[in-house]
């Protein structure tokens, strides 16, 4: 084994380990920010395309949906009124952490379908739960589950539509408490994530900061409800495990993953009548406002240079980690 100087270290991995060391300092020299840039208006789809989708730049964007009935008309007793009979899918959860990493295990929520009317009674706290609840299910829930919902948005945002060439392959509806919490992961997706009541907090690090960012494979497992109310975790024995980022960048343990002290987070609050571009790779961690209330649009990323350069980013990665 090589010595913290790397004394005793093959060549060829002390020159991986340099290449990875370079790779993020270079990415920032190229003009990722310090912070999380925002636009106070729409720029044109070509204009935005070159100029935030090309370079994979995050940015928020002012007045892009202010003309969604949505941001006027959703609140909880709309929503009740509108859709409050429908049976929906919630993710439940004990501790608010729905897909994260739990006891060794890459854990899923309870996914329970209930009435809508009775979650909103738990986010109003009409009625008190020890469970987490989080409306959540990102299969295009919004046209799956709360059709009666569409005309208070929109089903694309036509000028990304026009700048990538698409439609998006999902639209999302997330409503939940604040202790509902999204683990850091990242998303094959170019996402528009537009907040329309309360607030979203974002911690984001670019695909460059792979390298710090530690990975491990995990059995998966599910949060099952028992008889006494409690949850227990059952594994789901026959599945391959799923590769996972055990660290909370919030609190990260720093000597179990002293390589994470060498990322640079970005940290940015996306508030109502705001959109997030966050570009497709960019890692996420997300936590909420009690009660927010958002739309996302998923559209499928360009499988081109920067995915490259990100897999030889997670490639170089694995091999430094195996050694």
């Amino acid at each position: 084994m090589a010595g913290a100087d790397g004394e005793g270290e093959v060549p060829a991995l002390r020159t991986v380990r340099r290449c990875l060391a370079a790779f993020p300092a270079e990415a920032r020299e190229l003009g990722l920010t310090e912070s999380v840039p925002y636009l106070d208006s729409l720029l044109s789809p070509l204009e935005f395309y070159r100029e935030w989708v090309c370079p994979n730049k995050p940015c928020i964007i002012q007045n892009a949906f202010g003309h969604w009935p949505a941001l006027k008309k959703w609140t909880l007793t709309y929503l009740r009124k509108v859709a409050g009979s429908k049976m929906v899918s919630v993710a439940v959860t004990p501790n608010g952490y729905a897909d994260a990493v739990y006891q060794d295990r890459f854990v899923m929520p309870e996914e329970r379908h209930m009435l809508f009317s009775n979650f909103l009674d738990i986010v109003e706290k009409k009625v008190i739960s020890p469970s987490v609840f989080y409306v959540q299910k990102q299969c295009s829930n919004l046209t799956e589950e709360f059709p009666e919902l569409l005309g208070d948005v929109e089903p694309e945002v036509p000028w990304m539509s026009e700048a990538l060439g698409k439609k998006p392959d999902a639209v999302n509806f997330w409503l939940g408490e604040s202790a509902a919490v999204t683990s850091l992961h990242k998303d094959h997706y170019e996402n528009l994530y537009c907040v329309i009541s309360g607030e979203k907090h974002f911690l984001l690090h670019p695909p460059s900061d792979r390298p710090f960012i530690p990975y491990e494979l995990y059995l998966p497992a599910t949060y099952c409800i028992s008889e006494d109310g409690s949850f227990q975790v059952v594994d789901e024995k026959a599945a391959d495990k799923v590769p996972w980022i055990p660290l909370d960048p919030l609190n990260p343990d720093l000597e179990q993953y002293p390589e994470y002290a060498q990322a640079r987070p970005l940290r940015c609050t996306v508030k109502a009548g705001e959109m997030l571009y966050l570009p497709s790779l960019w890692f996420h961690h997300v936590k909420q406002s009690h009660g927010c209330i958002a739309v996302n649009y998923w559209y499928d990323m360009e499988y081109d240079l920067k995915y490259s350069y990100y897999q030889l980013l997670d490639s170089l990665s694995k091999a430094v980690t195996l050694v």
